[in-house]
């Protein structure tokens, strides 16, 4: 014995929304979505599940937008430390390495400024 309920749906096209809906039904790809009854049992869980989810928790749909908007900004600047970092550092690796050229060359002896109060080193 199956166990099957029928309804009817009813859409107002002089609606917006219900001749969207309506539109949405007459166009759906039949490869994707499989019947009408399948996609509307789909829509409704889908519809009725998130809520039951912002009855029992009202912040949730803002932290959702919240946690989307960081992980934008995270990703841009991602995207922008992969593009600058490898220039920045092409820049600062040469300077950092020493050279062998001037191994031999003695840095130049560094006189205190004569004008400088040296006291407060407790001398």
């Amino acid at each position: 014995m199956t166990n099957i309920r029928n309804t009817n749906l009813r859409f107002n096209l002089n609606k917006e929304k219900h001749r969207r809906a309506w539109e949405h039904l007459q166009h759906m790809d039949k490869r994707v979505f499989k019947s009408h009854s399948n996609t509307a049992i789909d829509a409704l869980n889908d519809y009725f599940e998130r809520y039951y989810k912002t009855q029992d928790d009202p912040y949730l749909e803002t932290r959702k937008r919240e946690e989307q908007f960081v992980e934008r900004i995270v990703t841009a600047v991602e995207a922008s430390l992969d593009r600058t970092l490898p220039a920045y550092w092409n820049e600062r690796i040469p300077q950092a390495t020493p050279t062998t050229e001037n191994k031999h060359q003695t840095e130049p002896a560094v006189t205190p400024e004569p004008n400088v109060d040296w006291d407060f080193l407790g001398g």
